[in-house]
């Protein structure tokens, strides 16, 4: 087996390798080869610098979570506010002054084509909730009742939208204005705290997200979904740190079993920039609070299968009389690049391409750039491909030339190995010593391929990772690049191509090589019946494009001594 034909196999099987250990994680099973990134570091003992800062605040947040478990406190119903804009429809609870639902008008669901995506939603399946408030029991907090003051709920074609709501208690007013803009997934959210009482009051603001630890469906095989779902926390500190809900739920026993255990978070605690988000497959909620506002960031346990990522500011003490104001942005919406860049820093990089980053982002840059121009994701995957393949056409004509002579060289080799069928030191000297006096590189024939395995991979994540590849159509029956091909076209004919263009490789001197080539075409394509269609067509293009390489380098490019 000579060493070409050694490399691709190999390189074939980390690549099922990978896709493999994919599919498990997909699963819920830990990963053959990395590590959860975000396992959380629980200190045995010794006291970070900032611990009391963020027990101050942990023990804050959690006053007002308490109230939903208390069994003493009446239940007050309130009422729904409903606020429609051109791209969502966002239900308001009087009680808390909180959004209940977000509906994305944009976005059909991915189970059921009547209706849209929905994000902040609170039903059996499902709980996922923006809240807000005081971190005390005696001020007002996302539990207390507010008025909603009367104003326009419609955006219509106006091109901002303010709702404004107060609640009061112990003589400290809350004040929550939100403001809508047309065409914006980004709601400005302003707190004014008002102090009626005859002494100075020293408040501090929470900005929570909360959600369900509850892994979403899968939507295939090789869909990825579950990887895509997280809590996280950036800072200009530690940049994106993507968490976990079974580490926020280890650290809560961990607690429960020892009370006076230090628990390290394993995310930056304290920062006055950054933001606080919750990520699911395409889309993403997050807080913003204004730069250079100093905030613990907080994680939780809130209840049974129910987390929370937040941050915790102060505002300062408060003279009798007097108020202040803090704002903050809470984007919630679509994960795309353009957008997400523009709204924060940092927070583009929610959206993940895994251990491809390096290549996947400029690669999605290349196609964004020319689905400008062609409008049609399906036809820039289709060009992308064509220019993939110039490029690497020089190195594929050296290949296929170096994978000629080798198999005229064939003979040579076979008389060597007979020579040195003992000595495996010097056989290795006499192939080398060979291929020097034939000009010959045993791996130029591997590098195209070795090339390709990273762009394909890459263009995976991107698949999986790029709102914008989500329902995009591309010809006939293929409406959604994202997802398999519905009736297995592409499939088929990637086979077929694969094949062809297998005939009109050289074939491999060893004839057990020569069957299980045969036999790879056959695989891969049972493989992508499960894979996105837009993956699969890159491939089917690709294929297309290297039977005609093939027959231009077999016939133009490689001597007719050493064509037979």
């Amino acid at each position: 087996m000579d060493i070409k034909r050694t490399v691709l196999w190999v390189v074939f099987t980390m690549s099922l390798l990978i896709l493999w250990d994919n599919w498990g994680r997909q699963n819920g099973k830990s990963s053959l080869f990395f590590p959860s990134a975000s396992t959380g570091q629980t200190a045995e003992s010794g006291k970070p610098a900032n611990a009391d800062s963020n027990a101050q605040g942990t023990t804050a947040a959690s006053a007002a979570n308490s109230q939903e478990l208390s069994t003493t406190k009446a239940i007050i119903k309130g009422e729904t506010v409903t606020i429609t804009t051109d791209v969502m429809k966002v239900d308001i609870d009087s009680l808390g002054g909180d959004i209940k639902r977000l509906e994305l008008l944009k976005y059909v669901d991915s189970e059921d084509e009547k209706k849209h995506v929905v994000l902040f939603e609170n039903t059996a399946e499902r709980t996922y909730a923006a809240q807000t408030g005081l971190a005390s029991e005696l001020y007002p907090n996302h539990k207390s009742a507010f008025v909603v003051l009367p104003g326009k709920r419609d955006l219509g074609s106006d091109n901002e939208l303010t709702v404004s709501m107060e609640a009061e208690q112990n003589g400290v007013k809350l004040v929550k204005t939100l403001k809508f803009t047309k065409g914006s997934y980004q709601i400005e959210v302003s707190h004014t705290v008002v102090n009626n009482t005859a002494s100075a009051i020293n408040p501090s603001l929470y900005l929570k997200l909360i959600h369900d630890g509850t892994k979403p469906k899968s939507g295939g095989m090789f869909s990825g979904t579950t990887e895509f779902y997280n809590p996280a926390v950036y800072s200009e500190e530690k940049h994106f740190q993507k968490l976990d809900f079974a580490d926020i739920e280890k650290n809560y026993k961990a607690k429960l079993e020892d009370p006076n255990r230090v628990i390290t978070p394993n995310h930056v605690t304290s920062a006055d920039n950054g933001w606080v988000a919750v990520i699911q497959h395409f889309f993403v909620s997050a807080f913003i609070p204004a730069e250079k506002t100093q905030r613990s960031n907080i994680t939780e346990r809130v209840r049974d299968n129910v987390y929370s990522v937040s941050s915790l500011i102060g505002l300062g003490q408060i003279a009798p009389g007097a108020s202040v104001t803090s704002k903050a942005t809470l984007y919630s919406g679509p994960q795309e690049t353009a957008i997400l860049e523009k709204v924060a820093t940092g927070l583009d990089l929610v959206k993940d391409y895994w251990n491809f980053s390096m290549i996947a982002k400029p690669m999605f840059f290349v196609m964004e750039f020319l689905h400008k121009f062609l409008g049609n994701w399906g036809w820039t995957i289709v060009v992308f491909t064509i220019g993939i393949k110039l490029a690497l056409f020089p190195l594929s004509a050296a290949g296929y030339r170096s994978m000629a002579k080798m198999k005229v060289l064939t003979p040579k080799m076979t008389a060597l190995k007979e020579r040195y069928k003992n000595e495996p030191q010097k056989l290795n000297q006499a192939m080398m010593e060979l291929y020097k006096t034939e000009k010959i590189n045993p791996l130029g024939g591997c590098l195209p391929m070795l090339i390709q395995m990273p762009v394909f991979l890459s263009l995976y994540w991107v698949l999986q990772a790029s709102v914008e590849m989500r329902g995009a159509p591309w010809v006939l029956w293929i409406h959604d690049l994202s997802k398999p091909d519905p009736i297995f076209v592409l499939p088929i004919i990637y086979m077929i191509s694969m094949f062809i263009t297998t005939k009109l490789s050289p074939a491999p001197a060893d004839p057990i090589q020569a069957k299980m080539m045969l036999f790879m075409p056959v695989m891969f394509s049972v493989m992508f019946l499960f894979f996105p269609s837009g993956l699969v067509l890159y491939w089917v293009v690709n294929n297309v494009l290297q039977i005609g390489q093939q027959w231009v380098i077999n016939n133009k490019l490689i001597p007719v001594e050493l064509r037979t």
